[in-house]
């Protein structure tokens, strides 16, 4: 199909569904991209299955599924952080910090 035949048959097209047709391809491209960051950035241990490439050949062979299968099944929910009462710290602690980031200025009055 040559440049001319090309422009004769999208011009065919209303551009109502031509907008249709962006939008769908806009979004195939932003859910690719976003599995695929997300994949690189994510550690294996919060991969379903446990191999990255496997999830890799998914995410570029069946394209748009496999971006949403990614998405929905293949990641693993990251493991929440627990804080231990030794990690907590005093209000003194918490104002020493406040004033070294802040200065004392920052308070309108002195709570001492």
């Amino acid at each position: 199909m040559s440049h001319l035949e090309l422009a004769t048959s999208l011009s065919a097209i209303s551009p109502p569904v031509l907008a249709v047709l962006g939008a769908i391809a806009l979004i195939q491209i932003s859910l690719y991209v976003l599995a695929l960051v997300d994949l690189y950035r994510r550690p294996v241990a919060q991969v379903a299955l446990g191999n990255k490439w496997i999830w890799l050949a998914i995410i570029m062979l069946v394209n748009i599924i496999g971006a949403l299968l990614y998405l929905a099944v293949g990641r693993q929910p990251t493991p929440a952080v627990e804080v231990s009462g030794q990690e907590r710290r005093s209000p003194e602690q918490v104002e020493k910090i406040v004033d070294s980031l802040y200065g004392t200025q920052h308070r309108p009055h002195d709570r001492k």
